[in-house]
């Protein structure tokens, strides 16, 4: 029904008909289920917008769906409108809103938060141990040229700041910290700052003396710390969680000592980054929208191209690392102190990791990034078939930069770039990667000529009742994305789905705590709360409280010496409860409407 309202709505802005379009959904879900909208139709999607960068219908797509001409008959009504059936060219004046209703009718469904069988599971992880192997064989393949033009250019970018974080590790100069996720030794929230387990890898860069107590004054007072050799330090714990109806994510959850060292090098590199106007321009670890900038640019004047790569951190080799920091002792050996050197894969046992660390270990992000910025300056540097100078990279600011697995480059330095990217055991996702045609995509938005065609996605299952707690929170924030995408009718449908599951669904701000809708019309007032004289309604709003986990002595010094910032801890009640909730539920009271 969502699909029809959206695609009914979308006939109405391009002035066609979906009523046929509706029956091959209807058809197909019935014979072939939920995978058609989640698996089916978002390929259709993606060899779409593939022919929009190819700038034609090529007969190898579109593979699961009969064609008229060199167009496919589903959504026949849509594809006219941006291509010539006779003969499958793009038209000279596409229709943006014929683009955007295809997009948005394939591939909303595509990223659906739903467990896949347990075969899809097993080959995810059968994946994991094939891409190591992968890089083992790509590294065996590498020359030591290869490693040594990698070391000249990554110096040539990150010289400056590896020599800061070199000297700062050499002093003992950084603070660690905790991050907020699992970890595989299941220490959780305050527990985390009463750690007893160390390993002697950590213990030449990190001292437990420095980094476990307080103050000197409390170091005798931990003399129950285990210190780990390497053949015994807990391996990361490889598992699955959901991501589509296709594939789980893999991701590996780090020990506690490990994790707490990675954040305080992290936190290095971020920091110098922010500092430094050329990396800051190339570089984003917390802001995707100059990403999101540039290629909207680049579908406008088709001078930038947009790649995206597959399995990006779990391709990123340890040797491509080693090689980049191999000329600052301290800080090469700090990350090395830090890495996980094995993972526990489920059906599979303990192997040895070639991999520099997989999505959950604090360093992969900052890490992954450096080294995919290294190998597009090194693709960049063998375009102009000489070697790089620093006035080199200061010409390509605006016009370089990498955001995790999302890059952008100058389209006519792209060839040469990928072929540098795979030549160092990375895959470029050539489905999501576009730089002929006026399409572009990166961090999550879509443009076409200039013109945002991102779409809204169904993130979760509809509930039905409030004890689904999840699932009505995801409902109403779709609700309201398509609201403020333009979906209007799609809206007023999906208000009364929500309220047959919600009794209470008012009009509300933004930065109101209630789970209502948004309007441009303002918000509902139901009456004035008597202490801020607010205006209150009725509604829904999200309970999730933060588990018992009381901390005291040792622990709750440590704790505040690693504080950031002057300010106070933001909850008063952190040294009774700490962690991530472990349950969320959803709650009927007044609250404010603003």
């Amino acid at each position: 029904m969502l699909w029809k309202k959206v695609a009914d709505e979308s006939a109405t802005r391009c002035c066609t008909s979906a009523t046929r379009d509706l029956t091959t959904v209807s058809g197909r879900v019935k014979h072939e289920g939920l995978s058609f909208l989640t698996i089916t139709l978002p390929s259709f999607g993606k060899d779409f917008e593939k022919s929009l960068d190819l700038g034609y219908v090529d007969p190898h797509l579109f593979k699961s769906f009969k064609r008229r001409g060199r167009s496919p008959v589903f959504l026949s009504g849509f594809l006219d409108l941006v291509f010539d059936r006779s003969d499958g060219r793009l038209l000279d004046e596409p229709n943006e809103d014929a683009i955007l209703a295809i997009r948005q009718l394939t591939l909303m469904f595509g990223k659906v938060r739903i467990p896949c069988s347990d075969a899809r599971t097993a080959a995810a992880f059968e994946q994991f141990i094939q891409c190591e192997k992968d890089i083992r064989e790509n590294d065996a393949r590498l020359t030591e040229e290869h490693f040594s033009d990698f070391k000249r250019v990554s110096r040539l970018l990150f010289g400056d700041m590896f020599d800061f974080m070199d000297h700062q590790i050499w002093e003992v100069a950084h603070k660690p910290k905790h991050g907020p996720g699992a970890t595989a030794d299941k220490l959780r929230g305050n527990a985390k700052y009463t750690q007893r387990t160390w390993t002697s890898r950590l213990q030449e860069f990190f001292p437990w003396e420095e980094f476990l107590a307080a103050n000197s004054s409390y170091t005798d007072e931990l003399n129950d710390v285990n210190v780990l050799e390497p053949g015994d330090e807990m391996p990361v714990r490889v598992i699955s969680v959901p991501k589509t109806l296709k594939t789980p994510r893999i991701i590996a959850i780090e020990p506690t000592a490990m994790q707490y060292c990675q954040q305080s090098v992290r936190e290095m590199i971020y920091d110098w980054v922010k500092r430094d106007g050329t990396l800051h321009s190339m570089i984003g670890f917390t802001d995707q929208t100059p990403n999101q900038r540039l290629a909207q640019r680049g579908s406008l004047r088709g001078d930038l191209a947009t790649l995206d790569l597959s399995e990006a951190s779990d391709r990123v080799s340890n040797q491509s690392v080693r090689a980049m920091l191999s000329d600052w002792p301290f800080l090469h050996g700090a990350v090395d102190a830090c890495r996980s050197r094995k993972a526990d894969v489920p059906g599979h046992g303990v192997v040895r990791l070639a991999k520099f660390a997989s999505m959950g270990s604090a360093l992969t992000f900052p890490v992954e990034a450096m080294v995919f910025l290294t190998n597009v300056f090194m693709g960049i540097e063998q375009e102009l078939n000489r070697p790089l100078r620093r006035g080199d990279i200061q010409r390509f600011r605006g016009r370089v930069r990498v955001y995790g697995d999302d890059i952008i480059v100058p389209k006519d330095f792209v060839r040469s770039v990928i072929g540098v990217l795979e030549l160092f055991g990375a895959r470029v996702n050539t489905s999501k990667s576009f730089w002929n045609g006026n399409f572009r995509e990166s961090c999550g938005r879509e443009y076409y000529a200039g013109h945002d065609v991102s779409i809204v996605r169904v993130r979760e299952v509809f509930p039905t009742s409030p004890m689904h707690a999840q699932e009505a929170i995801s409902l109403v924030s779709l609700r309201n994305q398509l609201y403020y995408a333009g979906w209007w009718a799609t809206c007023k449908w999906l208000d009364d789905e929500i309220t047959g599951v919600l009794r209470y669904f008012p009009v509300v701000l933004p930065s109101s705590p209630v789970q209502g809708r948004y309007s441009y019309l303002g918000y509902q007032s139901e009456k004035l709360g008597r202490a801020l004289h607010n205006p209150l309604v009725k509604g829904y709003v999200v309970r999730a409280p933060l588990p018992s986990d009381p901390l005291d002595g040792h622990g709750a010094l440590l704790k505040w010496f690693l504080k950031r910032g002057e300010l106070p801890f933001a909850d008063r009640d952190h040294l009774e409860r700490a962690g991530r909730p472990r349950a969320v539920s959803i709650v009927p009271r007044y609250a404010s409407a603003v």
